[in-house]
């Protein structure tokens, strides 16, 4: 697999495990009952297909671990404001500085 492919396999599994989160706390968040089943199927499926994408690829996923959190966290945290208009506070974009650092002293080391 070419690093562009990885790169790119890693976000989308990020952007499914982030999503699958959002899906399912919105289900949690929903009164109607067969709303919430859908957005909990649906939030099982995209979870699911999660798992698949981040395990499918013959990788060293250890290795790759670095990247991976790099890009869940901003996925995640751009969900959060986007879909539940939460923005990141001024902690969260500091930690999350020192989370991106730590992604690329893993990804390079």
């Amino acid at each position: 697999m070419t690093r562009g492919t990885t790169i790119a396999v890693l976000l989308l599994a990020a952007l499914l495990e982030a999503g699958g989160d959002a899906i399912v706390r919105a289900g949690l968040r929903s009164p109607a009952p067969f709303t919430r089943a859908v957005l909990f199927l649906a939030g099982a499926i995209v979870l699911f297909a999660y798992g698949w994408a981040v395990n499918a690829p013959g990788w060293d996923f250890g290795r790759l671990l670095g990247i991976y959190v790099v890009f869940f966290f901003l996925t995640a945290q751009l969900i959060s404001w986007l879909v539940f208009g939460q923005p990141p506070s001024r902690a969260i974009l500091i930690g999350g500085a020192l989370i991106v650092a730590g992604g690329v002293v893993i990804s390079l080391g």
